[in-house]
């Protein structure tokens, strides 16, 4: 694996004419109207398409299963996706992209439907182009306060004519993450609704905690989930691949602050430091470049359905060591097996990855069935 000395050198290879920004960045956003949601409740949007998807053990292609939105379910999952437009300027616009804010919503998000209404809101994100910015030490607070009070301003509304009182559970990746943290401790802690919120799925961006400590850092009062039907409780992790810790400086996975490491909660079991397997949904189809080349899933063949689920094929186990904090992630070798022992995750750019991101674009899939699991321990029957 070859691997940038400039963690943002991928982004700095991309065009930014920071010039063009929407032309709406003054108005803010009415979340009143339906269109201002990739997905809601009972409507054809991308969280009710059908998930078809196929079993992958050792053994080869198995059962085919199709995911859909459970019909009542007793919760609300309410959604922020991570850094995925490629829109000109560092904010992007309220038109989604199929190959964007679609696909990222459908890939991390839609299969949550299953034990939740799914609220998603489109917001006006700091875009692929702002993350090059940034990384010039270039000052993007702007782009992130127009980020953030779209998502603010979705909540509210949200909570305000949409809620109607139902418990609820956050969920993020990387910047989605960022924003949910806000969120969190600016408009639920202290506040009647934190009585309400389940869990705060958040990984993909630093959760600072006072090292040996649950709570303390980032949030002032809500702590990490040391266990499986534990309420009011987040769960934030970075994946590495095993033997890959985050470095000094690492944009995820290494804290930033004396005395603070990195949140690490194991979707799987949550406090458990030991090796778990995990419960994983993959995009077989993804086209994002993997260390070592295209993943060939099964010598079967290519996939029959996009998504392919495994319970065994990778584990997890949470590490925290000073100032770093990272879900270690291994592959499971059978002999003989019919099915790969490789998965993808990393940041590259022609053949370059990116070290300080870790395993960051399969944040989610890695542990996506553990997730939902955890989900169900919570809700109320």
């Amino acid at each position: 694996m070859r691997i940038l000395s400039f963690a943002a050198a991928a982004f700095l290879a991309l065009p930014v004419p920071a010039t063009a920004q929407p032309t709406n960045l003054q108005s803010p956003v009415d979340y009143r109207k339906d269109a201002n949601w990739l997905c809601l409740p009972g409507r054809k949007d991308i969280c009710a398409v059908p998930l078809a998807t196929t079993d992958l053990p050792a053994t080869g292609y198995a059962a085919r299963t199709t995911a859909a939105p459970a019909a009542n379910p007793p919760v609300d999952c309410f959604f922020v996706y991570p850094t995925i437009s490629h829109d000109p300027g560092l904010n992007s616009d309220l038109t989604p992209s199929d190959s964007e804010e679609l696909y990222a919503t459908q890939n991390q998000f839609a299969r949550f439907g299953a034990v939740c209404r799914t609220f998603a809101p489109l917001y006006r994100q700091m875009t692929v182009g702002a993350v090059a910015v940034a990384a010039t030490g270039a000052d993007i607070s702007g782009p992130a306060r127009l980020a953030y009070g779209d998502v603010a301003t979705a909540w509210r509304q949200y909570l305000a004519t949409r809620n109607a009182g139902r418990p609820f559970v956050l969920i993020g990746h990387s910047q989605g993450s960022l924003m949910l943290q806000q969120l969190l401790a600016k408009e639920i802690e202290g506040r009647p609704e934190a009585r309400r919120m389940l869990l705060a799925i958040i990984p993909g961006f630093n959760v600072l905690v006072p090292q040996g400590k649950l709570v303390g850092g980032t949030f002032k009062s809500t702590p990490l989930c040391s266990r499986k039907s534990e309420t009011g409780c987040v769960l934030a992790w970075s994946a590495y691949r095993i033997n890959n810790l985050p470095p000094q400086g690492a944009l995820f996975g290494y804290a930033d602050q004396p005395g603070m490491t990195v949140a690490c909660t194991n979707p799987a079991s949550p406090g458990a430091t030991g090796w778990t397997n995990l419960d994983s949904y993959w995009n077989g189809r993804s086209s994002v470049e993997v260390p070592g080349g295209p993943i060939s899933w099964s010598s079967q063949g290519p996939p029959p359905t996009t998504f392919l689920h495994t319970t065994d094929l990778a584990s997890g186990r949470c590490i925290n060591d000073g100032p770093r904090g990272y879900l270690s992630i291994r592959t499971n070798v059978t002999p003989g097996a019919k099915r790969t022992d490789r998965i993808g995750g990393e940041v590259g750019f022609l053949g370059y990855f990116l070290p300080g991101w870790g395993m960051h674009l399969n944040d989610i899939a890695v542990v996506q069935g553990d997730l939902i699991e955890r989900i169900r321990d919570v809700s109320p029957s």
